[in-house]
C-alpha cells in the first residue's frame, strides 16, 4: 500500500516526539507496540486509535504529554496553529483526524 504524505508527516511527527524522550525510548515504545500490540511502525497512520490505546497502556496518564507533543510536531509539519480548546476534552484521535483533513483541503487548492 502507498504511503500518502500526510501518512509520511505523520510518522515523522511521531517520530520527533518519540525521539525527544532518547533513542532507546524511542526505539522500546515502537518495539512495544509492535510486539505486545501488534501495530507496526508503518501501520500506524491506518490505526491512530490502537496507537493511543497502546502508548496509554505503556505509560498511563503519561501518555497524553505524549499525544500533546506529537499533536504539536503534525501541526507545525502541516503548518497549521494548533487550536487548544481548555475546556474541551482532549482527543489525540479527534485532533489526527482534524489534521488529516486540513491537510487533504490544503493538497487540493494546491492540485
Amino acid at each position: 500500500m502507498k504511503e500518502t504524505a500526510f501518512e509520511k508527516i505523520l510518522l515523522d511527527a511521531i517520530d520527533d516526539a518519540l525521539a525527544s524522550l532518547g533513542e532507546s525510548v524511542r526505539q522500546a515504545i515502537y518495539f512495544h507496540l509492535e510486539k505486545k500490540f501488534k501495530i507496526a511502525k508503518s501501520e500506524i497512520p491506518n490505526r491512530v486509535d490502537d496507537f493511543a490505546k497502546g502508548l496509554e497502556k505503556i505509560f498511563g496518564l503519561g501518555a497524553r504529554f505524549i499525544e500533546i507533543l506529537i499533536m504539536k510536531n503534525l501541526y507545525e509539519k502541516i503548518g497549521e496553529p494548533l487550536e487548544w480548546e481548555e475546556n474541551k476534552e482532549f482527543s489525540f484521535v479527534g485532533y489526527v483526524a482534524a489534521a488529516r483533513q486540513s491537510f487533504s483541503e490544503k493538497e487540493k487548492i494546491k492540485a
